[in-house]
């Protein structure tokens, strides 16, 4: 996994450092409390509010108390 992020920065041409774990718990919070396709979709939100100057640490926590809130599934 972390030889796939260093190649799709190096492809993209981006410098920066990421934090795997906190992406994929989103992930997995997403696609378990919503449904699977969630877990791209928030994921990628994660990184707009980022790419725009949020901080990931509390854009991921607004995440995860989100999907806790979340109905569950029939």
């Amino acid at each position: 996994m972390d030889a796939w992020i260093e190649a799709v920065k190096k492809e993209l041409g981006l410098e920066i450092s990421i934090d795997k774990d906190l992406i994929l718990d989103i992930a997995r919070d997403a696609a378990h409390a919503v449904e699977r396709p969630a877990a791209p979709v928030t994921t990628f939100l994660l990184g707009y509010a980022v790419a725009q100057g949020a901080d990931p640490k509390v854009v991921a926590s607004a995440i995860e108390k989100l999907a806790q809130q979340w109905p569950a599934k029939p």
